[in-house]
């Protein structure tokens, strides 16, 4: 069920950002979408976000910037070792200059240049460029 969720929420960023609107809003909301942001966040692809009344049913307001072309979450369950996440991310990944792959990790949420940089596999949550 959570990555049906990201998955419906990363869908309605790409559909803002195709319609040339500034913010998005996304509902449901959970801890792995907030962490999904803000790897989007730190590497640019978004303005900010902002959670509001997270412990209840609320909603997540994006600021767009233009820059995505397309973001998705995998729904099935793809494990990942450190020496292969090079190999996956020039399959799923258009260039080498941009996109990322975001990977649940015993260490947390990372993209794939940081879970390389650790040196830890983990599960593919999705990826964005």
């Amino acid at each position: 069920m959570g990555r049906r969720i990201l998955n419906e929420a990363l869908r309605t960023i790409v559909n803002a950002e195709k319609r040339g609107f500034a913010t998005a809003q996304l509902k449901p909301i959970s801890n792995v979408m907030s962490s999904f942001l803000r790897i989007m966040k730190y590497r640019g692809y978004i303005k900010d976000f902002q959670v509001q009344d997270p412990h209840r049913v609320g909603w997540i307001t994006v600021e767009l910037q233009g820059r995505i072309k397309d973001c998705r979450a995998l729904m099935h369950r793809q494990d990942l070792k450190a020496k292969d996440i090079e190999k996956y991310r020039v399959l799923k990944l258009p260039t080498h200059q941009w996109g990322y792959i975001v990977i649940t990790t015993p260490n947390g949420v990372l993209d794939h240049e940081e879970a390389i940089r650790q040196n830890v596999g983990g599960q593919v949550l999705g990826y964005f460029y």
